[in-house]
């Protein structure tokens, strides 16, 4: 199944958004890393790295950021790591959702998972 890893500036938020992507992607691995590991804000690509193998059981792992460098650190720990990882360019919260039921399928893969977090993009609010 592909995993999912949600990086946040924010521990706290990336925790967040993973149990309310879990609610819906049932037994999806879904990872949440933040922080600067010092209880701070930040990002750090070796936690990420972890987290990127924690949510890899071989079929690969969708990567959902929230703010500018934390794409930057999890550019660099994907190419650090040895899981199949992509980042989607979606909306943080609502691409986990969505990233997280397409997981489900049995038929699904790194691309389909990426596509419909980034689906999110175009979903109306209101």
């Amino acid at each position: 199944m592909v995993g999912l890893v949600i990086v946040s500036h924010s521990r706290k938020a990336a925790e967040g958004i993973a149990e309310v992507a879990a609610e819906m992607g049932g037994v999806t691995r879904i990872e949440p890393v933040g922080g600067d590991g010092q209880g701070g804000f930040g990002t750090v690509p070796d936690d990420i790295e972890d987290a990127l193998a924690a949510a890899d059981d071989g079929e690969g792992v969708v990567v959902l950021v929230d703010l500018g460098s934390a794409v930057m650190n999890a550019d660099v720990a994907i190419e650090m790591s040895d899981v199949d990882a992509v980042i989607a360019d979606a909306p943080v919260l609502e691409g986990a959702v969505n990233a997280a039921v397409a997981a489900t399928s049995p038929k699904a893969t790194l691309d389909s998972v990426r596509e419909q977090a980034e689906a999110a993009r175009d979903v109306d609010k209101l």
